[in-house]
């Protein structure tokens, strides 16, 4: 997603586009339909789509493109679904728009959509009454079954809008390689010492570039506050960006970016913006030491780059009198109110999830990639302490670990845009067009606060 605002093309014969900030606004302000209306027919409508309760088609899930990618053992859950009509999602950088002009018209192409994060768009799609909760449908051995802080991200009103698959926590990793270069032994639990590791690293000329981050807000800004503070969000569930701890992970950012890739700052070039970032690029080309991000990306590309075997990872740093914290999120699937197959759809839900194959391969690696994302059950931890698979890696205790001490972004209609408007602000601080860095997150508050204006 870009830094602003991503046109969306409705496809088909139709030059109408729309900005994923303006249909953002017109949904707020009630108007979406008129927008949603549009979307559809420039996209041809679904004409003769039959009734939602009606089961006359097979069941239709719809996925990220990404989990997909990540997830080669998906194929092998799918032949046990005879008739299973799978497809691709049209959500590049998050794009739910086509989702909402279906639902405006009381219909859904597809019945259950794997790629739903809470903070990012459940919100949305619970207010366009677009998706339902699973409680109806879900057994409650599984609902039981997840991971108390996880059930609490996807659950609003009581009720659980998300049936979570990959967990994703937000850590540390580096490459051994360089840093032994560099002659450091020392794994740094606080921000300080991460900067002089790093700085280390450069000195030393083991590698150009000493940390590097993805400059998103929700992947660095959030989790470098968490660390300070997780108290960080207002009682309405907007990240405080003039908070204390804040403006010290601001300031924190600037000094990572003195050791970092020059290109640290600039948009990914897939996904609309938010995937193949320049870190994950100058890790892979073992141009810099140190970095954080989710666990699954240092893992990825370490086997990108050929360095798995010197690939480390800790839990975040955190500031010296700080909380410790950081941020974790789920990726799950949501229910299409409007789709059909409902009871089969939990039962594809529930075989996808458990499935041993899926984690396998997250958490050992396959030829494919290797995403270390781990799984939402109690039950299934458990297995592995009991018996544990020879395929087991040891950053799973870690990263399961993380958790315990990490908070979910707050479930909010901009729970992501607040982070993608308040961009271009904090980063003037950043690039040296604002020496204060209150003043910058000041001026990311006051954007935030003027869209939400506009959508009142």
């Amino acid at each position: 997603m870009e830094t602003n605002e991503r046109s969306v093309q409705t496809g088909g014969a139709s030059d109408a586009t729309l900005s994923r900030r303006q249909f953002l606004r017109m949904f707020a302000l009630g108007t979406a339909a008129t927008a949603s209306g549009a979307l559809l027919a420039a996209c041809g409508g679904l004409p003769g789509a039959p009734g939602a309760g009606t089961s006359s088609r097979p069941l239709t899930p719809s996925f990220y493109q990404w989990i997909v990618d990540l997830h080669p053992s998906i194929p092998e859950v799918n032949k046990n679904f005879d008739g299973l009509n799978f497809q691709i999602a049209p959500v590049e950088g998050f794009g739910i728009e086509r989702f909402v002009a279906e639902g405006k018209n009381k219909e859904s192409t597809w019945d259950v959509y794997v790629g739903m994060t809470p903070f990012v768009e459940m919100t949305q799609l619970i207010k366009a009454d677009v998706i339902e909760p699973w409680d109806n449908y879900i057994p409650k051995d599984v609902l039981d079954d997840f991971i108390p802080s996880i059930r609490a991200e996807c659950t609003v009103d009581g009720k659980l809008y998300s049936w979570p698959f990959l967990l994703d926590v937000i850590g540390m990793s580096w490459n051994s390689g360089l840093t032994d270069t560099a002659g450091i032994s020392s794994v740094p639990t606080t921000w300080d010492e991460y900067l002089a590791n790093a700085k280390a690293v450069v000195d030393s000329g083991a590698s150009p570039y000493g940390a590097t981050f993805d400059a998103r807000g929700w992947r660095s800004i959030a989790p470098f506050t968490h660390s300070q503070s997780s108290d960080v969000y207002t009682a309405e569930g907007l990240f405080d960006f003039t908070s204390d701890a804040a403006v010290e992970a601001l300031i924190l950012m600037k000094n990572i970016m003195d050791l970092a890739n020059p290109d640290i700052l600039n948009e990914g070039t897939t996904d609309g913006g938010v995937n193949n970032t320049p870190d994950e690029a100058a890790f892979a080309a073992q141009q810099v030491a140190y970095y954080t991000k989710y666990f699954n990306a240092p893992l990825r590309f370490a086997q990108t780059g050929g360095f798995s075997d010197k690939l480390q990872m800790a839990g975040l740093p955190k500031f010296a009198d700080g909380e410790g914290s950081t941020v974790f999120w789920t990726t799950g699937a949501c229910l299409f109110k409007y789709g059909q197959n409902k009871d089969k759809a939990v039962e594809y839900i529930r075989s996808l999830t458990y499935d041993q194959k899926i984690w396998q391969d997250s958490i050992a690696g396959s030829a494919t990639a290797h995403p270390g994302q781990l799984p939402p059950y109690k039950s299934v931890y458990a297995g592995w302490e009991g018996s544990q698979p020879a395929w087991m890696q040891p950053f799973v205790s870690l990263v399961r670990q993380q958790l315990d001490r990490a908070r979910g972004i707050t479930n909010h209609l901009f729970g992501l845009t607040q982070f993608i408007i308040g961009k271009p602000y904090w980063e003037e601080f950043l690039t040296g067009t604002e020496s204060d860095p209150k003043a910058a997150l000041q001026k990311a508050k006051d954007a935030v606060a003027a869209e939400l204006q506009k959508a009142s």
